[in-house]
Parts: structure tokens; C-alpha cells; sequence
């Protein structure tokens, strides 16, 4: 049911490492089903940019951590991470990019509804490089779009992550040769040329578990549609940042965000 999809129904106070920064535990409509997420909203009656922060990860692993939502709170945004269906008291599963992007389209709603939101940017990490692609090709008014360590191509995830391959099939119920029209529903690289929004790339060139080749297919494929895209890739890093660069790069991709122009 697309009628709720995005309606706010409680906003709970949680606990804030930040004084200046106002954490809440939302539950909002997906469709028909009753999901939540974190809001980080700096405190203060003026205008602020959104920030759609969708995390990696699935179930338990790559969970949304307050301190990193407050991390970006801190850089001028108001900012909107939902758990995705399933997850900290949300109904519903997990199934890997299929209809659980309805979870990242609904809280993309929250924040563009949120009367001291201006207009709405999009981050995604590992897993939530996917999310992040599909929401910005569903949202065309998306201000503009960061994947870091990004999957983009989830019939490369399968062959890499031989790990991941018994969840993967559970969750998308078979294999990429047996369905490939469900992972190329979850793959955005064949949906790029409905992408209006300008995308930034950032990777870790030793990253194992997202090889930057994501990155690379991702780049090549916006740069033969015509798109604009940027690049920042890390010789030396892998899915993890070292914290301090970290916050260089956190503080750089929010200035870069701030930059963009939708033409």
C-alpha cells in the first residue's frame, strides 16, 4: 500500500552523546507495514539540508550507530536512518534491496516533509550504496547522492561474498543464474539512466568486502550516460576508514554535498 508509505506515527526522544544535537526513534509507514529509524535534528529553529543516511549490512550486522548519525547532525544536516523493515522492534524482513527499498523511499519522504528541511541528500555505506542508488533514481529532486565503499552490482556481490551467498539466496530465493531478473532488479547499474542526481564515489582500493570494482562499474556506467559523478579513491584503505581520515572524508563529502546544483 503506497498511501502511508512515508506517514510519521511516533517520535520518541533517545539518548543524545551530542547536547546541541536532538536524537528520536521514529515509526513510520513502509507501505502498509510499520518500520522505524533514527532522527538527528541540531537543535536551533533555522533551515537545514536533509541527509538520508542508509546503512550496510543486514539484520544485526551493520547496524545504525547513534554516534555516526550524530557525526553528520554535526555538519549542518538533519538527519534520517532508518533500520530498514524487521529490525529494533520494525515488522516485516529484510530481503536485501527488493522491497525493503520502500523502507528508504518512505524515510526519504519523512525528511522532504520535515518543515526545517530545505531539500534531501542521500548517503549510502556497503549495502546501503544499492539503497542509496535506488532512492536517488526514484527521487529525482534528490540534492545529491554519496556511496562509500558502495555495492552497486549485486550479481558481483554474489560471486565475491561467498560468505553472504546462502543469506543472499534465502533472502532472494536463489541464485543469480537460477533468478537473474531478481538481482537485476537489485542491481541499480541497469536503472542509471533514470538517475538525475550528482553522485559521488568513495572507496577504499583494498576494500574486501565491497571490491572497488563496484566502485568502477558503478563510475563508467554514469560516465557513458553522460551523468555527473566524482571520484575519491584510497590506495590504502580498506571498508574501514582509519578515524581520523574518516572525519576528514565525513567532513569533505558533507562540504561537497553543500556544492551541488540540481540542473
Amino acid at each position: 500500500m503506497e498511501l502511508y508509505n512515508g506517514e510519521m506515527i511516533t517520535k520518541q526522544r533517545f539518548p543524545s552523546p551530542n547536547p546541541n544535537i536532538e536524537l528520536s526513534i521514529v515509526t513510520y509507514y513502509s507501505g502498509s507495514l510499520k518500520v522505524k529509524g533514527l532522527l538527528a535534528e541540531p537543535k536551533g529553529n533555522g533551515m537545514y539540508e536533509g541527509f538520508l543516511y542508509l546503512r550496510g549490512g543486514i539484520k544485526n550486522v551493520g547496524k545504525v550507530r547513534p554516534g555516526r548519525i550524530v557525526q553528520f547532525a554535526s555538519e549542518g544536516f538533519i538527519v534520517f536512518a532508518p533500520f530498514y523493515r524487521g529490525n529494533q522492534g520494525g515488522e516485516g524482513n529484510e530481503d536485501f534491496a527488493g522491497e525493503d527499498r520502500e523502507d528508504a523511499f518512505g524515510a526519504f519522504k519523512i525528511l522532504r516533509n520535515h518543515p526545517q528541511v530545505r531539500k534531501v541528500h542521500v548517503f549510502g555505506f556497503s549495502r546501503g550504496g544499492v539503497m542509496a542508488l535506488l532512492t536517488a533514481i526514484e527521487f529525482p529532486e534528490t540534492a545529491s547522492l554519496v556511496t562509500w565503499g558502495g555495492v552497486s552490482d549485486m550479481f558481483l556481490t554474489y560471486v565475491e561474498r561467498k560468505d553472504l551467498r546462502r543469506m543472499m539466496k534465502r533472502v532472494i530465493g536463489g541464485t543469480p543464474t537460477k533468478f537473474p531478473d531478481r538481482y537485476q532488479y537489485r542491481t541499480p547499474l541497469f536503472h542509471l539512466d533514470k538517475l538525475k542526481t550528482p553522485t559521488l564515489i568513495i572507496h577504499g582500493v583494498k576494500d574486501h568486502n565491497v571490491s572497488v570494482d563496484h566502485a568502477y562499474r558503478l563510475e563508467k556506467r554514469l560516465k557513458a550516460l553522460g551523468k555527473k559523478v566524482e571520484s575519491w579513491y584510497f590506495d590504502d584503505f580498506t571498508h574501514y576508514f582509519p578515524p581520523a581520515m574518516n572525519r576528514n572524508v565525513v567532513s569533505d563529502l558533507t562540504k561537497w554535498m553543500k556544492n551541488q546544483l540540481i540542473e
